[in-house]
C-alpha cells in the first residue's frame, strides 16, 4: 500500500511571504494581509482541501544581513512590514472544524510563563487546534531591537530553549491534576486547590515558582513543531518535536535528512516515526503541464532576484551581496541556520555545485524549497517519488501567490491524490495531536514533556 501523503500550508503574516516580488502579480492577493477576511477564507479553503494545518511563520526583526542593511529588505517587503501571527488563530477557528494551526513563537525574547497562558488560551478556543513552532531565532536584528549586541550562539541558543520547554512542559502538564476543576455549586468550590500545584522551577535561565495560571486545555502542551535541521537542531526535536518541518533543496538532501531525524527520534527512546516530517515545497500547477509551465514563467517575470537573495542572505548569515552571481558556495561558518549552509554545501541532484545564481533563482518563488511545475498526474508522480524515496509524511506548501497557488492544489492536485487513494478524503475527528497520531490528546508517554506530568511515575 502506498505511503498516505499530508499537507501543510505555509505562510505568514505579512506580504508575498518568500517568493519576493510576487506581491505585484495581478492576482496575489497577499497585501490583504491586513484583513481578517483574507485569513478566514484561506482557512476555509485549506480546510476544504482536507490539508493537516496552516503553518504561519514569523520573525522579530528585518533581514539586514545581505548589503549590510535593511533598505533592500524594506525595498523588496521582504518579510516586513510583519504583523503578529497568534492573534489570527481565533478568527480561523471560528470558521472551521478540522483545520490545525501552528503557531510560531521563540524561545529568545518572551518568558514563558505568559507565553504558557497564550497558548492554553489558544487550545481552549480552538478545541484543540492548535500547535507551536519553536524557534530559537536566526536574525541578529531581532536580537539587537531586544537589547542585545547580537545573537547569542547558534548551540546555547537550543540550551536556553531547553529550558523554557521545560518550564512550558511543567505549566501545562504538571501544575493542574485532570479533575482540579469539579464546579461544585453546593459547596461553591470552583477548583479543588490541593489538585493545582506550583511548579517550582529555578534554573539558569528561568524561576517559575507558581501555578500555571489556566486550567487545562483539551491538548494541556500543544502539538509541538520544530524548524531545526542542523545537528544540535534535530537533538531538541528528537526530545520534542511532534511535526518537523525541513526544507531540502534536492531529493538526496532530504532522504539523508529524514533519515537522521528518524535515527535521532530513536536513540532518544521514541519510535522512528513518532514525529511527522513535512518538507518544504512549491507547486505549480494547472490543468495541463503547458498551462503550468506557462504559469510559472509568468511567475517568474514577477519575481525579485535580490529580494531572494536578502532572505538567502538572512537564512545562511552570509552577506550574499558580496559574492558573484557564478561564484560557488563554498565552506563557511553560520551562526544562522546552519543546515541551510550546510545543504548549499553538497551538490544538486545533477552533480552541479550550487552558485549564487542558482540559490537566487531557487529561492525566488518558494524560499528554500524546490518547486515542482506539471499538470496534476506530472505533480502527483513527484509527491509519490519523494514520499517513497525519502520517508517524508508530506509537503508544507509554499505559495507563489496567494491564495491563487493554494487554490490551484484543492482544485487539480488534492482530487488526483485521492484519486490514487493517497490523500485523506475526510479528517479524523478530535483535536490536532490525534487527528496527526490517532493516539488520543495528550502527549504519549515516551515523549519528553509527559515525565512532567503531575501523574507520571516520574512526579508521583
Amino acid at each position: 500500500m502506498s505511503k498516505q501523503i499530508r499537507f501543510n500550508a505555509f505562510d505568514m503574516n505579512c506580504v508575498a511571504h518568500q517568493s519576493s516580488g510576487l506581491w505585484r502579480h495581478p492576482l496575489d492577493q497577499s497585501s490583504r494581509y491586513k484583513e481578517l477576511s483574507y485569513w478566514t477564507e484561506l482557512a476555509k479553503l485549506l480546510e476544504r482541501g482536507h490539508f493537516d494545518g496552516l503553518f504561519i511563520a514569523d520573525v522579530l526583526g528585518t533581514y539586514d544581513v545581505y548589503g549590510d542593511s535593511n533598505e533592500a529588505a524594506i525595498r523588496h517587503a521582504a518579510q516586513v512590514p510583519v504583523n503578529d501571527p497568534i492573534l489570527l488563530v481565533s478568527a480561523m477557528a471560528a470558521v472551521t472544524e478540522n483545520l490545525g494551526f501552528g503557531v510560531t513563537a521563540g524561545t529568545a525574547y518572551e518568558h514563558p510563563y505568559p507565553f504558557a497562558r497564550r497558548m492554553t488560551t489558544l487550545d481552549h478556543i480552538t478545541q484543540g487546534r492548535v500547535g507551536w513552532n519553536v524557534v530559537t531565532g536566526y536574525l541578529p536584528s531581532a536580537a539587537r531591537n531586544m537589547g542585545h549586541d547580537d545573537q547569542v550562539e547558534h548551540d546555547q541558543r537550543y540550551d536556553i530553549a531547553d529550558e523554557y520547554l521545560d518550564v512550558a512542559y511543567k505549566l501545562w502538564e504538571g501544575s493542574w491534576e485532570d479533575d482540579a476543576v469539579i464546579r461544585d455549586r453546593e459547596t461553591g468550590v470552583f477548583t479543588d486547590p490541593s489538585k493545582v500545584h506550583p511548579i517550582a522551577h529555578h534554573g539558569e535561565h528561568f524561576t517559575v515558582p507558581g501555578i500555571h495560571i489556566s486550567e487545562p486545555s483539551p491538548q494541556r502542551t500543544p502539538v509541538v513543531y520544530q524548524a531545526g535541521a542542523s545537528p544540535r537542531g534535530i537533538a531538541f526535536a528528537a526530545g520534542n518535536a511532534e511535526a518537523i518541518f525541513v526544507a531540502a533543496p534536492t531529493k538526496s538532501v532530504l532522504a539523508a535528512t529524514v533519515g537522521r531525524i528518524r535515527d535521532a527520534l530513536e536513540a532518544a527512546g521514541r519510535d522512528r516515526h513518532s514525529a511527522k516530517i513535512y518538507t518544504l515545497l512549491t507547486i505549480i500547477t494547472d490543468e495541463t503541464s503547458e498551462g503550468a509551465h506557462a504559469k510559472h514563467e509568468e511567475y517568474l517575470s514577477y519575481a525579485s532576484g535580490e529580494g531572494a537573495l536578502v532572505f538567502m542572505s538572512g537564512w545562511m548569515g552570509i552577506d550574499l551581496s558580496t559574492y558573484d552571481l557564478d561564484e560557488p558556495i563554498g565552506n563557511v561558518k553560520s551562526n544562522a541556520i546552519q543546515s541551510t549552509v550546510a545543504n548549499f554545501q553538497q551538490n544538486t541532484d545533477d552533480g552541479r555545485t550550487w552558485t549564487v545564481r542558482d540559490i537566487a533563482r531557487l529561492g525566488s518563488i518558494g524560499g528554500l524549497g524546490p518547486r515542482v511545475v506539471g499538470s496534476p498526474a506530472e505533480v502527483a508522480d513527484f509527491l509519490q517519488e519523494w514520499v517513497e524515496e525519502t520517508d517524508v509524511d508530506g509537503f508544507n506548501l509554499a505559495y507563489a501567490i496567494t491564495p491563487g497557488t493554494f487554490e490551484d492544489v484543492v482544485e487539480h492536485i488534492v482530487p488526483e491524490l485521492q484519486r490514487r487513494g493517497v490523500y485523506q478524503t475526510e479528517y479524523t475527528p478530535g483535536t490536532l495531536r490525534h487527528k496527526l497520531f490517532g493516539r488520543g490528546d495528550r502527549l504519549p508517554s515516551e515523549h519528553r514533556g509527559a515525565a512532567f506530568s503531575v501523574s507520571s511515575p516520574a512526579r508521583v
